[in-house]
């Protein structure tokens, strides 16, 4: 599932299609929501976590969620046929964008839209984003912070490549209890998060290694995965620590997998 930098930059992305767009839904299944707004002006985009919001005219938003399996493609115009894969086209005048797969495409009002916006925690890459919010519920909590950090409901944005890299960047046991985080370490997390995210907006990758720890610093391989980016621990089981040589370690939580140094990040 595509991690919250994803979908700020799809925001941006979007912006280019400012002003009347001819909507459609090749696939059907957005058809009647489509007609109501083809021909009406993009007029702002916003992302709040995984949740990307399309603004038309005063009131009406697309709502999209990708889930495990949504795209979003651009092109250039003309734009060619669409499959009947697709869900939603936007078209104008220099090219097109089509979304296939995705969980949630629902044109929804203000209220609806607030309302989605009240059950996620702040955002990091959001300016209207109070840190203090989510660590309240951090600090009363005696779950674990790896799994704390992944509840959209406390902190929206954050999925499981940024949750392994930025508790090893801070040395951060993954199974301690949200409670017995500091003010202080929190404080850390929060504002290195801010910094990687938005550093992931701008390059569309995640990178999350610091300069000293570059391949190019370190004579090492740059890492070869379907998701690029340099990282220190996620997706690298059984591989030596680029710190401390320790095999780096999986293990299931909540149904997601965590990775993390275990001499690195010792309890």
């Amino acid at each position: 599932m595509p991690e919250g930098h994803t979908i700020h930059r799809l925001a941006l992305d979007y912006r280019r299609f400012a002003g009347p767009v001819r909507v459609t839904s090749p696939q059907g299944k957005f058809s009647d929501a489509a007609e109501l707004i083809d021909g009406a002006e993009l007029t702002r985009t916003e992302a709040h976590g995984k949740h990307l919001f399309l603004g038309f005219r005063d009131s009406d938003w697309v709502h999209i969620h990708l889930g495990l399996f949504g795209k979003v493609t651009f092109g250039d115009a003309p734009a060619p046929p669409a499959t009947d894969t697709v869900r939603l086209r936007l078209a104008g005048p220099t090219g097109y964008v089509d979304l296939r797969g995705p969980t949630t495409c629902a044109l929804i009002t203000d209220d609806e839209k607030n309302a989605v916006h009240a059950r996620l925690g702040p955002d990091p890459l959001r300016d209207d984003a109070d840190p203090d919010a989510a660590y309240r519920r951090i600090s009363r909590s005696r779950t674990t912070i790896a799994a704390l950090l992944m509840d959209q409901k406390i902190i929206a944005g954050v999925g499981n490549v940024y949750r392994a890299e930025v508790l090893f960047r801070h040395r951060i046991d993954p199974y301690r209890a949200g409670r017995d985080l500091t003010p202080a370490e929190w404080h850390a997390v929060w504002t290195d998060l801010v910094g990687l995210m938005r550093e992931g907006v701008r390059n569309n990758r995640i990178d999350t290694v610091r300069p000293e720890h570059t391949p190019e610093a370190m004579g090492r391989p740059p890492r070869v995965d379907d998701h690029g980016g340099e990282v220190y621990v996620y997706r690298r089981a059984t591989l030596p620590c680029h710190l401390c040589g320790t095999g780096i370690r999986t293990a299931d939580l909540a149904a997601r997998n965590l990775f993390w140094c275990p001499d690195c990040q010792k309890r």
